[in-house]
């Protein structure tokens, strides 16, 4: 016996302000979605967790916090079994699909993930000690993250420009980039590709090396290229990114670029569940991982995978998508507790404007967030600001992702561009 059951889960949804960010499927709606999942015990005490909120998914979410009472929130793997269950009893567990590039066979990981994140948090409550004491102990004080560049418009259709501006060529990329270091202290940089032709991009980071000569790069155009033009890229950025992500579709595709280019390939999309690591081991299509708790199943599942991506000899970094502190706090907690998370993490931090917990915790210091040192995430609830993201869920409209729904109501004739270069 644990001394605590679980009371009540509160879940959510919420909608906050997004940049018109540009992508190989689309372009960024004007609001992102999240489920914020608070999970209250019978002795007091509050864990948090977050996670995506499309419709689906949010519906998911209430079915299993309408089953945890009276759970033990150390039992963690009772909390997944339960979970499945749950899910079993309604759509089975079907496959889940965010924004159109990132798609499980099974939702059952995705929807564990914000309880199991909210679990530990009421763990290191009780015990006093921070999150990833949890996870075996903190190796390093701060994590670095990377800057994350993306092509967007100056402001989204009918509506007046946002702070960042238009970036649309590599003047424009370089000028943001310069905004990202100079206001966070980023050592690193990631674009998102995926936009332009190959050749513009290549030209954009080619810039980009010339106006930061000493940070390291990387270019993600979400599978938006073929094996032999992956190819081409990869050979003319040689010695200039420290690796491609996603440039072609597919463990097959990935694992053809691979074994004729010497740059490192990542992935957060054609490896993003357990049964994926072992036809990509085998092939060699993926020096380097991107991990992400959302998707991984919690934070646990998301130390295995590092453990794995040690034995294997493979690197390993973060994947992020619009997220709000709760999400940044456990991002931190993991990346913290995980050795051989050597890569400097994603965050979509700087581009939002709103947010959920109270100031002063996650700020970002030569590019990187110290790691919160108090009682579970170290974040507390900003309960006012929670309720004006979810008044503004309620009237914003959006209600799924749709990034190339939202493209084509702009541009009618709009295809997404994977493998199209």
């Amino acid at each position: 016996m644990t001394g605590c059951r679980i009371s009540r889960v509160v879940v959510t949804p919420v909608a906050f302000a997004d940049p018109p960010l540009l992508n190989v499927v689309g372009v960024h709606q004007p609001f992102a979605l999240r489920a914020v999942v608070e999970v209250h015990t019978d002795d007091g005490v509050l864990g948090l967790g977050e996670i995506y909120a499309d419709e689906t998914h949010w519906q998911r979410l209430e079915a299993v916090a309408s089953a945890l009472g009276g759970h033990d929130p150390y039992d963690l793997h009772g909390l997944r079994r339960l979970v499945a269950e749950v899910l079993a009893k309604g759509d089975g567990g079907a496959g889940a699909s965010f924004g159109g590039m990132l798609d499980v066979d099974s939702a059952v990981d995705t929807v564990y993930s914000p309880f199991e994140v909210a679990c530990l948090d009421i763990q290191g409550h009780r015990a006093g000690v921070p999150v990833s004491d949890l996870l075996g102990g903190a190796v390093r004080d701060a994590v670095p993250f990377s800057g994350y560049l993306f092509y967007k418009w100056a402001g989204h259709p009918g509506q007046a420009d946002d702070a960042w501006g238009e970036a649309l060529t590599p003047e424009g990329i370089v000028e943001q980039a310069r905004r990202m270091v100079d206001g966070w202290g980023f050592g690193s940089l990631k674009l998102k590709g995926g936009v332009f032709a190959p050749e513009e991009e290549c030209a954009a980071i080619e810039a980009l090396r010339e106006a930061f000569p000493g940070l390291p790069l990387r270019l993600d155009p979400n599978g938006a290229w073929t094996v032999p033009t992956s190819v081409d890229v990869a050979r003319r950025l040689d010695g200039v990114v420290e690796y491609l992500e996603d440039p072609t579709p597919g463990i097959r595709g990935m694992a053809a670029v691979a074994a004729q280019v010497s740059v490192p390939l990542a992935t957060n999309m054609c490896v993003i569940a357990m049964e994926h690591l072992p036809p990509a081991i085998a092939r060699g299509a993926v020096q380097v991982v991107l991990s992400d708790h959302h998707l991984w199943g919690g934070l646990r599942a998301s130390q295995l995978l590092g453990g794995i991506a040690d034995v294997w000899g493979m690197g390993l970094s973060m994947h992020s998508n619009s997220h709000l502190g709760i999400s940044l706090a456990a991002m931190v907690h993991l990346a913290a507790a995980t050795p051989n998370l050597t890569y400097a993490c994603d965050t979509h931090y700087p581009w939002k404007t709103e947010e959920v917990i109270a100031p002063g915790v996650l700020d970002f210091v030569d590019g990187a967030v110290r790691v919160p040192t108090t009682p579970g995430l170290g974040v507390t609830l900003d309960r006012d600001a929670l309720g004006t993201l979810h008044e503004q869920y309620l009237g914003c409209g959006v209600r799924r992702r749709e990034d190339t729904v939202y493209m084509r109501s702009i541009q009618p004739g709009f295809t997404p561009n994977t493998a199209r270069w």
